[in-house]
């Protein structure tokens, strides 16, 4: 005999949210809700939507039409404050932090724990440890500078502080984007913790198959509607991915032609703290991935290479040249290019236009001999590249800051094209990229090696980095741990990683 669940009540609901910022309409009547207890799945490719729906919720844009509610009470609409009183917490993808104050003193801003006038900072310690220890963080860390902490620590960081609040409705935007797989067990455990309590959780992601492992059900969103709502059983990681594009997924052709002659010559690299002896060789037409685990130095080569962190000692050649790099400048006019991973930070100028991103790299290429910028050439190459890589955007004078975060990676991307290097390097390349554009950028990827290009792919993906590149650099503790060809096991490249050579049969670049 089954006995049959009754639903579990609706917690939070959105009815008929409509958006539009100029002539794009980015919801077109949403209907969303999400129930006691659920932790609910929300996809879509970038400029689907979400963003905007989530942005809503939270009270911090306003919708042209709809009604949000929560426990059947109206939220006002525009007001994060309240959302907040609502029991409506967002965690951004990216930490919203002020890096000079402490860890405690974060959690707690703008709602500090007082008695007449003054704050209790023994008390907010106290609870503020109670938060680390939830999530799994040291709480020796409570006192100290956010800016001190890894990264990944300070997205947890950003997590605890969503939980100094009574929450009703968590969401969680991309919030495993710059986690390690620790940290991301950890996340996961915090949230189930969650749920089981009664909270609603809706979880935002790109990497699908996180979905199966912690959300009950899943949304998907194209062109600013809601094209399905099911329970996370009923669908496959490739069926929710077709349902966001819209197609079938094709397959990405990674055979390669064959490398040519060596183009980049790594001979016992160090540079910043903690790299050192790094050796490698890079050849024509090749696509060579580096992975590693969070403070393995696998982001410390990309950044030596193109000189942001300049090398203490080694020998660098670029086409049999040898060279020194000591900055950017001068890795450009050796023949290379980087597009970094963080692109609101080192990638994007946000309040001006696609244009003038993608020009502002070569500004000699669009002069003329008098030094005279042509607009008309900036304009065409744009809409080109617009073209090429499918970015959403109304006119290349349309301001980078409105475009989703997949565009804005596209527009990074793109700039690495306008001209012809020898070596290509991508960090992080389709992070917070959804899985239509990301089968488009590993498509340009490997037309650019093809071409005769050489491509350098820095990358936390360990898919991405097992199917995309012709030999993968696994880096462990600021050195090489191995070298191996695309394809290889999973197992031996975080065996590798994780520093246990055993498994690893050493190739060229490995110390003896």
């Amino acid at each position: 005999m089954t006995i049959s669940q009754e639903p579990r009540a609706v917690l939070l609901s959105a009815r008929g949210m409509r958006k539009s910022y100029g002539g794009i309409r980015a919801l077109r009547g949403v209907d969303f809700d999400i129930r006691v207890g659920e932790v609910h799945g929300l996809v879509g490719e970038n400029g689907a939507g979400k963003s905007t729906l989530i942005k809503m919720l939270a009270g911090a844009e306003t919708p042209d039409e709809g009604v949000v509610t929560v426990s059947d009470a109206t939220v006002a609409p525009g007001d994060p404050q309240a959302s907040l009183a609502a029991g409506i917490s967002t965690v951004y993808q990216e930490p919203s932090l002020f890096g000079e104050l402490s860890v405690v003193e974060n959690i707690f801003l703008g709602r500090e724990l007082t008695q007449g006038g003054r704050v209790l900072w023994d008390e907010q310690d106290r609870r503020g440890i109670e938060l680390l220890e939830m999530l799994g963080l040291d709480p020796s860390i409570a006192r100290r500078n956010v800016a001190d902490l890894p990264v990944g620590e300070q997205q947890l960081v950003s997590i605890a502080k969503a939980f100094a609040t009574k929450v009703k409705v968590l969401i969680l935007d991309e919030p495993s984007a710059i986690l390690s797989d620790r940290e991301i067990d950890m996340l996961f455990t915090v949230v189930r913790r969650m749920r089981d309590a009664g909270t609603g959780v809706i979880y935002i992601s790109h990497r699908l198959d996180e979905l199966g492992k912690i959300s009950d059900r899943v949304t998907v969103m194209r062109d600013g509607e809601v094209v399905a709502t099911r329970d996370t059983r009923e669908l496959t990681t490739r069926q929710i991915a077709e349902l966001m594009v819209g197609h079938e997924l094709g397959t990405v052709d990674v055979t390669s032609e064959g490398v040519g002659r060596p183009v980049l010559e790594v001979t016992d690299l160090a540079a910043g703290k903690s790299l050192r002896h790094i050796s490698f060789t890079l050849h024509e037409r090749e696509v060579l991935g580096i992975y590693g685990l969070i403070g393995s130095g696998a982001d410390e080569v990309a950044r030596a290479l193109y000189g942001i962190t300049p090398a203490r000692s080694g020998t660098l050649k670029v086409n049999g040249r040898e060279r020194r790099l000591r900055s950017p400048r001068a890795a450009k006019a050796a023949g290379m290019t980087m597009a970094p991973g963080n692109r609101k930070r080192d990638g994007v100028f946000l309040d001006k236009s696609l244009t003038f991103n993608m020009a502002s790299s070569h500004l000699k290429h669009f002069a003329s001999a008098l030094g005279v910028m042509s607009a008309k050439r900036e304009r065409a190459t744009m809409h080109e590249l617009m073209s090429t890589l499918r970015i959403k955007a109304t006119s290349p004078e349309t301001r980078i800051g409105t475009l989703s975060g997949g565009n804005q990676q596209k527009v990074v991307i793109a700039r690495q094209l306008v001209e012809t290097p020898a070596v290509t390097i991508l960090e992080e390349p389709t992070q917070g990229v959804d899985v239509g554009a990301q089968e488009e950028i590993h498509r340009l990827v490997l037309k650019v090696a093809r071409d005769g290009a050489s491509c350098l792919v820095v990358s936390t993906d360990l898919e991405e980095i097992r199917t995309l590149c012709d030999r993968i650099i696994v880096m462990h503790a600021g050195r090489v741990g191995a070298i191996l060809d695309r394809g290889a096991p999973a197992s031996d490249l975080l065996a590798a990683a994780s520093g246990d050579a055993d498994p690893v049969a050493p190739t060229e670049g490995v110390e003896e």
